[in-house]
């Protein structure tokens, strides 16, 4: 099991105890106290990164409210046993993102194809929801789960976005350079034994 360095967790535990402390706090000493603690959280994450302070307050230190883990999707569409993937700058992958604010894990998955892909899908099985830190070895300060859906194509093409610069459907004996981070061999392994079973219990981790 991957995991995050020491000094990580550490930092990412004291900003998240300090979150809930600047939340629920009605002392005004203790919250000052609280924000302390997320100060030294942001400056051993500057520290770590080699990041600008300013930066990692920006990105680290931007929330209210309890914390939770993030989420991200990953649509994994199949014609026979080839996979839908796009190309992005550090390689290809299952098109997906993070789940915006407003939108369910179904919506995103769909809206994920539609601006990576150019392609129309309905969003059926969950395949499996993954700790992130198990998988890919970005040092990330939250918690990540990354929800994979299986879906299916109904239509479209692709065209030119911020985000990717192809697409292509793929073997997975033929894969290209993958970009790990976002998508290995055994997701996509897992995606097609989904798409091939007639009844499937969701991986959960």
């Amino acid at each position: 099991m991957k995991g995050k360095e020491p000094w990580l967790a550490w930092a990412s535990e004291l900003q998240s105890l300090a979150q809930a402390g600047l939340y629920y706090g009605k002392d005004k000493f203790d919250r000052e106290r609280y924000q302390r603690i997320r100060d030294i959280a942001a400056g051993m994450m500057a520290e770590g990164t080699g990041l600008p302070p300013e930066r990692v307050r920006g990105w680290f230190c931007n929330e209210t409210g309890y914390q939770t883990p993030k989420l991200a999707t990953r649509a994994a569409v199949f014609q026979g046993d080839r996979v839908l993937l796009v190309q992005e700058p550090r390689g290809w992958a299952l098109p997906g993102g993070w789940v915006d604010y407003d939108t369910s894990v179904k919506e995103s998955a769909v809206k994920e194809v539609r601006e990576e892909a150019g392609l129309e899908v309905r969003a059926g099985r969950v395949v499996a929801v993954l700790d992130g830190e198990r998988h890919h070895t970005t040092p990330y300060p939250w918690k990540v789960c990354i929800v994979f859906v299986l879906c299916t194509l109904l239509g479209g093409k692709f065209r030119e976005n911020l985000e990717t610069t192809a697409s292509g459907w793929f073997s997975l004996d033929a894969l290209p350079p993958l970009d790990l981070e976002k998508t290995t061999p055994e997701q996509l392994r897992l995606c097609l034994e989904a798409s091939r079973a007639r009844h499937w219990e969701t991986v959960l981790e």
